[in-house]
């Protein structure tokens, strides 16, 4: 299954959850699209609340089925800590995802599209793999060349607030990851024992 890259918003009203983050998406019509509008909701079987959870979560971070899939099945391989947990850590600790949160870029669809065009450096060496995996420690930062870019500028100048498991310096724009982060830190509209159920059923 490729990578989905229709109209995000759609996607977002249908699950019922801000993918983007803003909010924007379902702030002025919260129900699903199609013809029937706000009646179209309804109730879901067990089966279909893990789909949506775990469909939730793909598409949050923008990965194809396979990815997604494997990367869950690399989690359950960590000895230590709840399968869900490592899976949701995993995810966050892809290159487009840090590159996000650092604030380089106002979505992970954009921050993607950095990694993939060469801009971001990952202690010292230019990476170009979104599902890179940071580790504690690494440096990322934009490429010289790029630091004028106006999409990064404007990004950068745009956040409020980062992570606390994020260093970030904006004279050098670079960050780092200082520690993994802690499952409370991360999305509470995310059931990750769903998408664990679903996987194992």
């Amino acid at each position: 299954m490729s990578r989905y890259t229709g109209p995000s918003w759609k996607v977002s009203r249908r699950l019922g959850i801000s993918l983007s983050g803003t909010g924007k998406e379902i702030e002025r019509r919260p129900y699903a699209p199609g013809p029937h509008g706000p009646n179209s909701r309804k109730k879901l079987t067990e089966y279909g609340l893990q789909l949506q959870e775990k469909q939730k979560l793909r598409h949050m971070y923008g990965m194809n089925e396979r990815q997604f899939k494997n990367l869950f099945v690399k989690a359950g391989k960590i000895n230590e800590g709840k399968h869900g947990d490592n899976f949701m850590i995993l995810l966050e600790q892809r290159l487009d995802n840090v590159v996000y949160r650092l604030g380089f870029a106002t979505t992970r669809r954009q921050a993607r599209q950095l990694v993939n065009h060469g801009h971001i450096l990952v202690d010292g060496k230019r990476i170009d793999i979104p599902s890179y995996s940071v580790s504690v420690g690494q440096v990322i930062s934009v490429r010289e060349r790029s630091k004028n870019m106006e999409i990064i500028k404007s990004a950068v100048e745009s956040l409020f607030g980062r992570p606390e498991f994020l260093t970030f310096d904006a004279e050098k724009l670079e960050g780092s990851l200082t520690r993994l982060p802690l499952r409370e830190e991360l999305y509470a509209e995310i059931d990750e024992a769903f998408i664990v159920e679903y996987y194992n059923r």
